[in-house]
Formats: C-alpha cells, sequence, structure tokens
C-alpha cells in the first residue's frame, strides 16, 4: 500500500504574480478549522505533519470533543446549534485574528461553501482554504452551474433551472418535464432541501418540505427540478486546481448505494467503468473545474446510466468530499496536504500523467441510525467503543472516542472505517471483516446493516445503483434472532462478569486475591446453578446454568434442548473483553460488553445486544389505558419545529401531524388512523426525546 507520506514534492519556482493575491507565495504557519468532529481531526493531522500550527473553535456541547483536545489552540464559538457557534462566520474571523492564523480551513459542511464567508476571509486578509468565491456561487447555485457546464460542453439533465419560484410556475415546469420529479434546493448538498414527487399529487407537499428544509440549511429556499433518473448510478470525479492554470483529476468515486439521498458507503475506483469511460469522465471533470476558473479542491458529481453508461452533470461539490480517503488510498496522495500547498500559491504536486490508480478502496460510514426504522438518525453517549488497528490499508477517520456524546445538533456520523486492497475483491472482504471489529454500545448504529450490505450478492458482484437498497430491501431487512450460541454466550458472559465484580469487590475490602487473575483470564471454577432471563426484541428467554464438574456445566434454553459447555472464560486484550469456551465441542471466541442493564455479543454476524432483567425496584408500572395507539411520538430526539395541529381537530390517516428537526434533516411525522386531536403536549421549538408523547387523541376515536 502506498505511503501518504510517498509524495514528497517540491516547491516550484514561480516568476509570475498571480492577481488574487499580492505574492506568489502566502505563509501558512498557524490554521484556524472552522469545522467540528472527524474533518477537524483529519485536518488536524495533516497540518500537523506539515509543521502547521492548529487553532479548533468548539460549541458548548463540543467543549470535550476530539478534535479540540488535539489542537493546539482552543476558542469557544457559541451555544450548541450550529447557528449560533459553526455557522457565526464573524466569530470565525474574529478567532483568526486573534490567534494570528494566516488561514482558515473549512473542512465540509458549515460554511464550506459559503460564498459570504470566502469572499470575508479575502476582505479580512485570510486565506480561504478553497476555491475563489467566484467559483463557489456558479457552482453553489444548481441552476448557473447547469448553465456554465452545458457552455463548457458537459453533458447536462433535462430540468427547470428558472428564477420563477411560484408554486404555479413551478408545477407547470414539472408537468412539462414528467414525473417523477426531484425537487433540489439550488444550495443543496447532503441530500437537504432534496424531494421526490412521484405523481402531481405529491408535488405539492414535496416541494413545501424541501423548500422549508433548505431555508433552515442554507439560508435560501430557491428550488430547481430534474428528471428523476429511476435506477442511476452516482459517480463522482476529484479534481484538483493551482493558480497557475493547473488541473487535474484524481478519477472517479462511486457512490451510488444510499439512503435518505445521503451516501452510506463508497468506493474508488468504479465498479465495471471501461478505461475510456474513465477517461472521458476525468476530462468532462477537468472541463467543468476550469470553466469556473477552480482552485483547489473540488469534485464533480455524474449521473451515469446504469445500462448505458450514458452520464450527465448533476452538481458540483465545491470543497473537500467526506469520502475523499478512498482517492487518497488509490492515487497515494494526501489531498488536505495539496489544498494547503494551493492556498500558499504552489503549483501541483503532481501533473495527470504522474497520477496513476493502484488498487481499491471502500469507505464505510457508521452512523448513530435506526436502519430498519427508516434510517432515522439517534443521539446519546458511546458508552462502549472498539474499532480495528489502523495501518497502512485501514483507516479509522473519527471525531469521538469512548464516553463521547452523539449530539442531536449536529451530524449522527460517528466514524469513517476506510480500507485498501489490491483489487476489488481484497478491499471488500477486508472491509467485511473489519466492520465486525466495529464495536459500540449505548446507541443504536447502521454497523449491522452496513455488514449486511457489505455481504451481499448484488453488491459483491458490483451491480450498485441509488435504488439499490430499495430494490433489495427485503434481504437487506431480514428479521433478526438471537441464535441459540449467542444466547449462550451471553448468559455465560453474565456470569462471569459478575464473578469479576464479587472479587474486584473483595479487593475492595482488601481480602486476598490475585488482581491478575482478571485480567488476562477467568474461569468458572466453583460449584453453582443460575437462571440467567434474557430479552431480545422484547421476547424473553430463560437460560439455566448447571455446574456439573470442575469448569463443566450443562445449559438449557427455555427448559428444552441441554448443551455442554467447557472452560468458559473471560479475558482482556487491549481493553477489548474476550469470552472463551467449548459448546458441545466447538471452540468460540467472542467480544462482549456488559452494564447493568444489557450484554452484547460481537461475532462474525455483528452486533448482538440483549437486556438483562431488570431489578425489581427498577421496574416501571405502565398503564395500559394510555399505551396504546391513541398517542403520537417523536421517532427521534429532536427540535420541534411546527405543530400543524390544534387540540380539537379531527385528522385523517396520512395528515401531517408535526415536524421534527434532527441532525440537519426535517422529518413529518403523519397520523396512522382518522382521530380527533386531544391533547397537546409540547410547543414549537421544544426540545423532545426519542419516543417522547407529542400528542394525544381521543380514546374512543381508537379503531
Amino acid at each position: 500500500m502506498w505511503s501518504l507520506l510517498a509524495l514528497n514534492s517540491t516547491h516550484c519556482q514561480i516568476t509570475h504574480v498571480v492577481k488574487r493575491w499580492k505574492s506568489t507565495i502566502r505563509r501558512i504557519d498557524k490554521l484556524l478549522i472552522a469545522n467540528r468532529g472527524e474533518i477537524a481531526c483529519r485536518v488536524l493531522r495533516t497540518a500537523r505533519r506539515l509543521g502547521v500550527k492548529t487553532v479548533a473553535v468548539y460549541s458548548e456541547a463540543d467543549q470535550h470533543a476530539l478534535h479540540v483536545s488535539q489542537a493546539d489552540e482552543a476558542y469557544n464559538i457559541g451555544p450548541p446549534p450550529a447557528s449560533q457557534s459553526y455557522l457565526r462566520g464573524d466569530k470565525l474571523l474574529e478567532v483568526a485574528h486573534k490567534a494570528g492564523c494566516q488561514a482558515i480551513h473549512p473542512g465540509y459542511g458549515f460554511l464550506s461553501e459559503n460564498v459570504e464567508f470566502a469572499e470575508n476571509c479575502e476582505k479580512n486578509n485570510i486565506i480561504f482554504i478553497g476555491p475563489p468565491a467566484s467559483a463557489i456561487q456558479d457552482m453553489g447555485i444548481k441552476s448557473k452551474s447547469k448553465e456554465i457546464m452545458s457552455k463548457a460542453g458537459v453533458p447536462i439533465i433535462e430540468g427547470y433551472h428558472g428564477e420563477d419560484q411560484s408554486k404555479a410556475k413551478l408545477k407547470q415546469e414539472a408537468q412539462k418535464i414528467g414525473y417523477p420529479i426531484m425537487i433540489k434546493a439550488v444550495r443543496g448538498g447532503g441530500g437537504k432541501g432534496m424531494r421526490i414527487a412521484n405523481t402531481e399529487s405529491e408535488f405539492e407537499e414535496a416541494l413545501e418540505s424541501a423548500k422549508s428544509e433548505a431555508q433552515k440549511a442554507f439560508g435560501d429556499s430557491v428550488v430547481l427540478l430534474e428528471k428523476f433518473v429511476a435506477e442511476p448510478r452516482h459517480v463522482e470525479v476529484q479534481v484538483f486546481a493551482d493558480l497557475h492554470g493547473n488541473a487535474v483529476h484524481l478519477f472517479e468515486r462511486d457512490c451510488s448505494v444510499q439512503r435518505r439521498h445521503q451516501k452510506i458507503i463508497e468506493e474508488a475506483p468504479a465498479p465495471g467503468l471501461s478505461e475510456e469511460l474513465r477517461s472521458e469522465l476525468g476530462a468532462a471533470a477537468v472541463r467543468a473545474a476550469k470553466a469556473v476558473g477552480y482552485v483547489g479542491a473540488g469534485t464533480v458529481e455524474f449521473i451515469l446510466d446504469k445500462k448505458s453508461h450514458s452520464f450527465h452533470f448533476m452538481e458540483m461539490n465545491t470543497r473537500l468530499q467526506v469520502e475523499h480517503p478512498i482517492t487518497e488510498m488509490i492515487t497515494g496522495t494526501d489531498l488536505v496536504e495539496w489544498q494547503i500547498k494551493a492556498a500558499r500559491g504552489e503549483k501541483l504536486p503532481l501533473n495527470q500523467d504522474q497520477i496513476s490508480l493502484r488498487g481499491h478502496s471502500f469507505e464505510a460510514r457508521i452512523y448513530a441510525e435506526d436502519p430498519s426504522g427508516g434510517f432515522l438518525p439517534g443521539a446519546g453517549v458511546l458508552s462502549y467503543l472498539r474499532s480495528p488497528p489502523v495501518r497502512d490499508d485501514i483507516r479509522i477517520e473519527t471525531g469521538v472516542r469512548e464516553g463521547d456524546e452523539v449530539s442531536v445538533h449536529y451530524d449522527p456520523m460517528i466514524a469513517k472505517l476506510v480500507v485498501w486492497g489490491e483489487n476489488r475483491a481484497e478491499a471488500l472482504l477486508k472491509m467485511q471483516t473489519l466492520l465486525t471489529e466495529y464495536n459500540v454500545t449505548g446507541l443504536q448504529t447502521n454497523v449491522n446493516f452496513l455488514l449486511d450490505l457489505a455481504r451481499h450478492p448484488e453488491f459483491i458482484s458490483g451491480n450498485v445503483h441509488t435504488n439499490f437498497i430499495k430494490e433489495n430491501n427485503d434481504s437487506l431487512f431480514k428479521t433478526k434472532t438471537a441464535s441459540e450460541t449467542q444466547l449462550i454466550q451471553a448468559a455465560l458472559g453474565v456470569i462471569l462478569q459478575d464473578e469479576v465484580t464479587d472479587i474486584r469487590n473483595a479487593v475492595n475490602r482488601k481480602d486476598q486475591f490475585n488482581p491478575f487473575i482478571v485480567e488476562s483470564g477467568f474461569r468458572i471454577n466453583h460449584q453453582f446453578n443460575r437462571d440467567i432471563k434474557l430479552e431480545f426484541k422484547n421476547e424473553e428467554k430463560l437460560v439455566r446454568v448447571k455446574f456439573v464438574d470442575q469448569n463443566v456445566f450443562h445449559v438449557s434454553l427455555n427448559g428444552g434442548k441441554s448443551w455442554k459447555i467447557v472452560n468458559g472464560q473471560l479475558s482482556r486484550e487491549d481493553e477489548t473483553v474476550t469470552l472463551r469456551c467449548t459448546i458441545d465441542g466447538i471452540k468460540n471466541r467472542v467480544n462482549i460488553f456488559s452494564d447493568d442493564n444489557v450484554i452484547a455479543i460481537f461475532d462474525n454476524s455483528g452486533k448482538v445486544e440483549l437486556e438483562l432483567e431488570k431489578a425489581s425496584f427498577l421496574t416501571e408500572e405502565v398503564d395500559d389505558s394510555v399505551s396504546g395507539g391513541n398517542k403520537a411520538f417523536a421517532p427521534m430526539p429532536g427540535v420541534l419545529d411546527k405543530i400543524l395541529v390544534n387540540v380539537g381537530d379531527s385528522v385523517k390517516k396520512g395528515d401531517s401531524l408535526f415536524v421534527l428537526i434532527a441532525m440537519k434533516m426535517e422529518y413529518v411525522v403523519k397520523a396512522t388512523r382518522d382521530a380527533t386531536v386531544e391533547n397537546i403536549f409540547f410547543k414549537a421549538g421544544d426540545n423532545v426525546q426519542k419516543d417522547v408523547t407529542i400528542l394525544q387523541f381521543k380514546e374512543e376515536n381508537m379503531s
């Protein structure tokens, strides 16, 4: 695997004066990173290697965040909401001046594609590590970008990009284009401000929702319309340009597998493309960059027909992409280093002929979300977090540690697992294995789903497109069960952990005890019988463990079949607790985690988490008369943006009840039946937790 350090470019002697800047080479020895999370940590890593001092910023919610601890300096910029902290360009510039920074790296999201911020950086003599504001403006407004691309000979898709934003005009244009229609915020990105209307009857509600979300996310509700292609591939090309007129591409990435119009897994290069098509895509992307006088890192996104492989320009992201590490893995480059050097005024480290493609790379985005519940985002504390070890062919891009909180205020990404292999099959096998080693408890994640997706036969064959998850819904969302082996392992884990706790308590009482036994290996070595009650998806399981002989036990499930267990043993390896045992002659080894409420088994199938029987004094009484279907709940933690009904209103099945904002997305909760609203327990603007009752219907209307 190529090392990111292998490309040591020499500084080029620049003889002409760049009009945009007063000097050809500008000094950057202190850098403000105007972002948070994993991208802030990513930029910090390269800056440190280049000898550049770093300044972090943080909201009150992020005061203990990883990026804050890694920077040379860190400044508080306001309350948790991004609008009062990370989106406050004035505060960022104030910190940059106070800390003596010559440049600001915006990362991605937040202000990375904000024209006004880029302009204000230049006015304040701060280098904005990104393209000129004019390029951001031209490419940020999708209607304008499509006009420029068309003139540059880059194919575009049919749609409406006009200034008339009246509902009547948009509806008229949608009818001309033909349904289904994609509605997109002109300043959009990351799936925000994007809706699909399959029929005319769906158009108005989809339009209003897209405009509302776009206004909140980007401060601009203007949208465009595009003909929706049912099964396209999403292929994007990494481009890079400098202030000397040089522009190159670094091959393409396939980002087709998405949920909620957001990428979930990416790979480079795109599978199944001919070298001729790869060359055409790269050339078109470079033409796009040159057409807007681009500087720095950018990504040109194309819609690629799944069958014909014809392609059309979709948009250009004028920033570093979330998935940039897979491009670095196949080209042996460090794109953040390139960004810093281009911002200084240096020439690109390599020309097009010197950039070669080697191997294959995948990136899996690990999120706090519920795949089976429509991929709704979650929040909470990472009570347990273990990840695979990093090496040349494995990267873990993250901004969190065990004990950190995934906040409702920001994107729910926990980490990016990035792997490289000599070919696609090798890289995919590595990713499948490493996903089983990314172990999280405390909140729900998509790790099991990513594992199922990576093992899906169609994905393995490279048959990817943007409708992949929906098309393979039944095979990707099979009903999960806890296997007999997992239940036995969980019961043994509970008993062994309890034994360890008892011994540690003895140590605290200053009784005699050898601590080495607990840390390196602990066995069940005394006589006892015990019943362990476990619950999986509301189904209770009784595991009965009976002593037979020294470290030999019989285990039965729900009074039925029995197994012989030998050599149940716990061990600790690099802070990971491992359970080893022999079940009916078969040796097995799994990682486990347990606390007072749950025990989690991490094996080749992913994670199985079982609830433990609560102590009687912790059991809550539930009033059956108010626990039925006469309530509307919050499907996730978030902020109530709108309540669309009043007490006494009669609603029909499918009517919108309230709008919840969470993780930078907008969710509309609808009635599941006809009913009359009896009580509303919250008001717009309130923060609410998952499963909290927002409103209640009259009992007599239940059907």
